[in-house]
């Protein structure tokens, strides 16, 4: 759980796509469910986080945003100093359903299977 204020703010507004992108790279990813949302790799790197926004609606205590996450993964050698696995980056993502209170701000990521 963390909160997003600002994209509760710009829920009604035109510009509530970009606010909502800019304020998902401000919260820790490790409240996100990337680790989860992996295919190909083993562990997920956040660093170069991307959001694009598939569809928001909101209903009477809620605003609800289905958002496809890009970002990369690894996968983990063993560690050893002759471990001969190179460590690449590949590519990944995730659809996430955010859920966002319209009192608190308080806002859940839910992985969409």
């Amino acid at each position: 759980m963390f909160y997003l204020p600002l994209s509760l703010k710009a829920s009604e507004h035109d510009d509530f796509q970009q606010v909502f992108k800019q304020e998902i790279k401000t919260i820790n990813p490790d409240l996100l469910p990337l680790q989860q949302g992996l295919q190909h790799s083993t562990y997920a790197n956040a660093d170069n986080l991307s959001a694009s926004i598939l569809n928001h609606k909101e209903n009477k205590n809620e605003v609800l945003v289905k958002t496809a996450l890009f970002y990369t993964g690894i996968i983990a050698g063993c560690s050893c100093a002759d471990d001969p696995t190179p460590v690449d980056e590949i590519n990944e993502s995730c659809e996430v359903l955010f859920t966002i209170d319209k009192k608190t701000a308080r806002t859940t990521a839910t992985l969409i299977d």
